[in-house]
């Protein structure tokens, strides 16, 4: 049986509410990333563009702040673990890292080919 507390949607809202907080006041490449969606999600409702691009548009850009998220928890758990220098420490962020690249890669290009085309 698992040592864990019955399930509270109130409860775990907070925590993801508290982790978002979190991410906003100690992760600079969030909050860059969050003020591009703040200024970038509002154009989709403008451009002409079918509903379907409307979602890559928007599904693309998501993708890049859940790769951040992602890449910050890896960063966090790794930090945990140690802060000296380790190789596979190094290997584990650098993967995070890759993750929010290749989201950023693909936002860009979606975004490029549908808003120019």
């Amino acid at each position: 049986m698992r040592n864990q507390p019955k399930y509270n949607f109130i409860k775990n809202t907070s925590y993801a509410v508290n982790g978002l907080k979190d991410l906003i006041k100690s992760e600079s490449s969030f909050k860059i990333e969050l003020l591009f969606a703040i200024i970038l999600l509002p154009t989709i409702f403008f451009v002409d563009e079918s509903i379907t691009n409307k979602l890559l548009l928007f599904i693309t850009f998501s993708g890049v702040l859940l790769a951040e998220i992602i890449n910050s928890a890896i960063e966090r758990t790794v930090d945990l673990v140690t802060l000296e220098f380790n190789h596979m420490a190094k290997r584990a962020k650098d993967v995070g890292s890759a993750i929010v690249f290749i989201s950023i890669t693909i936002c860009t290009i979606t975004w490029l080919v549908i808003l120019l085309n």
